[in-house]
C-alpha cells in the first residue's frame, strides 16, 4: 500500500529542516533500516531511516531544499509492483518515530510576514487563470503565496520542472530589483541579505526566552593559572606520542574537571529549575559551547566527575570534531546539568555569558594573562584568568554562587586535585 513520508521531527526544538540529500532514488528497493535521506536540523545533520520494505516511488521535495515544516510530505512509499499514486492521495506515515518534545516550540511574535495587498484579483497560487496544473513544491506555494507572486509566471528548475523555493526566492528577487531603475545610478550599496538558517532562529529564540524569563546575576572571580599550566606541562610531557594511550591535554579539558569538582563540592550549582520542584542532579554533565559556521552546539562530556582528565581531553576532541562536522547524535548535545564557554583563544578579558536552560549556571572563561600580583608583602608576576559564572537565582542565591567560585579557584590553584 502506498504511504506518505513525512518530513520527520528529529530533535525536540526542531520546527522545520533542510533536505540535504536523497540517498535512494526514484524507483529504488528500499529494506528495513535503509537510510533514505540526510536531513539537517537546526543542530546537525541526520539520516532518515526506512521502517519498512518498498519502493521510493516519487520524490516529492527536492534534495537542497530549505525550511521543510516538519510533517510536509516528502516522498511516496510504494509496494514492489504498485502504480503510484498522486501526492495527497494516500495516507501519510513517517519515516522515522518522532523524537520527544518536552516543551511544543513555538514561533516569535511577528514572524508571520504580512501579506501584500493585491492591487488587481489574481489567480490562486498554484492555479493559474486558463486552469493549468503548476506543479510546485508545498514549501514553494507557500513561500509564492506569502510574497503574492503567482506562480504560472514562474519557471522551475526542479525535476521535471516542478518550482521549488529557489525558484520562487530568485522571482521574487527580480521583481523587487525590476523597478528599481532609479535607484540603479545611486552609488552601489553594500548590504546583503543573508536568510536565517534553522540553527540561528532557535538560537535566538531560545536565548531570547533565556534572558527574559531567567533572572540571571554574576558573579566573577580571578584565578591563578600558573600551578595548573605547570601540571599540564608535566602531563603532556609524559604523554606518549602516538598510540592510543597518547594523549595532549588542552587548559579547557583540566577547568572542564575542575568545575565538575567544584559542582561535586557545591552541588546545589548542579540543579534546575521547574514550576513545581528544584531538581538536584546527581550526574555532572558538562556541555561545552563549541562555535561553529551555522551558530554554536554544546556537545556534553558525561559523568565528568568519574572521569580522568585523559578520558575528558579524547572524549572532547571526538565531540567537538563531529560538532563541527554536524555528526551529533541528539542525545549528545540535549541534556546536560552545568555548562562552559570558553573564550580564551580569542584573548577577551572577561564577558558573561547567557544560562542555557533549564541548567541553572554557565560559566564564562576568558583569557589567561601574566599580570602582578600581591603574594604576601611582595610583588610577584603571575597568569592570571577572569572567570564569570552566570547564575539562575531562582534556583542558587549569591553566597552558594559565590561558595562554588570558590572551590573552583581552589581546585584550579591547587590542580594536584585533578588527577587524584
Amino acid at each position: 500500500m502506498a504511504i506518505e513520508l513525512l518530513m520527520p521531527a528529529l530533535s525536540p526544538t526542531m520546527t522545520e529542516g533542510t533536505l540535504a540529500r536523497w540517498v535512494k532514488a526514484e524507483g529504488e528497493k528500499v529494506a528495513i533500516g535503509d537510510v533514505l535521506a540526510e536531513i539537517e536540523t537546526d543542530k546537525a545533520t541526520m539520516e532518515v531511516e526506512a521502517i519498512e520494505d518498498g519502493v521510493l516511488g516519487r520524490i516529492l521535495v527536492p534534495e537542497g531544499t530549505h525550511e521543510i515544516a516538519v510533517n510536509t510530505p516528502i516522498a511516496i512509499m510504494v509496494s514492489e509492483g504498485e502504480a503510484v499514486p498522486e501526492a495527497g492521495a494516500v495516507k501519510p506515515k513517517n519515516s522515522a518515530p518522532p523524537a520527544p518534545v518536552a516543551q511544543p516550540a513555538t514561533a516569535p511574535q511577528g514572524s508571520a510576514p504580512a501579506s501584500a495587498p493585491a492591487a488587481t484579483p489574481v489567480a490562486p497560487v498554484g492555479q493559474p487563470a486558463t486552469g493549468k496544473r503548476i506543479v510546485a513544491s508545498p514549501l514553494a506555494k507557500r513561500v509564492a503565496s506569502q510574497k503574492g507572486l503567482d506562480l504560472s509566471r514562474i519557471k522551475g528548475t526542479g525535476p521535471n520542472g516542478r518550482i521549488v523555493r529557489r525558484d520562487v526566492d530568485n522571482a521574487a528577487a527580480q521583481s523587487t530589483a525590476a523597478p528599481a531603475t532609479a535607484a540603479a545610478e545611486a552609488p552601489a550599496s553594500t548590504s546583503r541579505t543573508v536568510p536565517h538558517s534553522s540553527m540561528r532562529k532557535v538560537i535566538a529564540r531560545r536565548l531570547s526566552e533565556a534572558k527574559s524569563t531567567i533572572p540571571h546575576f554574576y558573579v566573577s572571580a580571578d584565578v591563578e593559572l600558573d600551578a595548573l599550566l605547570a601540571l599540564r606541562s608535566q602531563l603532556n610531557a609524559a604523554s606518549p606520542d602516538e598510540g592510543p594511550d597518547a594523549f595532549k591535554l588542552s587548559v579547557n579539558d583540566m577547568l572542564v574537571k575542575a568545575s565538575a569538582i567544584a559542582l561535586k563540592r557545591v552541588p546545589n550549582v548542579n540543579a534546575s529549575f521547574t514550576d513545581q520542584a528544584m531538581i538536584l542532579h546527581d550526574n555532572v554533565d558538562i556541555s561545552i559551547a563549541v562555535s561553529i559556521p551555522d551558530g554554536l552546539i554544546t556537545p556534553i562530556v558525561k559523568h565528568v566527575d568519574q572521569k580522568s582528565l585523559k578520558q575528558i581531553s579524547q572524549e572532547t576532541k571526538d565531540l567537538v570534531k563531529r560538532a563541527r562536522a554536524g555528526k551529533l547524535k541528539p542525545e549528545e548535545f540535549q541534556g546536560g546539568t552545568f555548562s562552559i564557554s570558553n573564550m580564551g583563544m580569542f584573548g577577551v578579558r572577561d564577558f558573561s555569558a547567557i544560562i542555557n536552560p533549564p541548567q541553572a549556571a554557565i560559566l564564562a572563561i576568558a583569557a589567561g594573562k601574566k599580570q602582578p600580583v600581591v603574594k604576601g608583602n611582595e610583588l610577584a608576576i603571575a597568569t592570571v584568568m577572569t572567570v564569570t559564572l552566570s547564575v539562575d537565582h531562582r534556583v542558587v542565591d549569591g553566597a552558594v554562587a559565590a561558595e562554588w567560585l570558590s572551590a573552583f579557584r581552589s581546585v584550579v590553584e591547587s590542580p594536584l586535585t585533578l588527577v587524584l
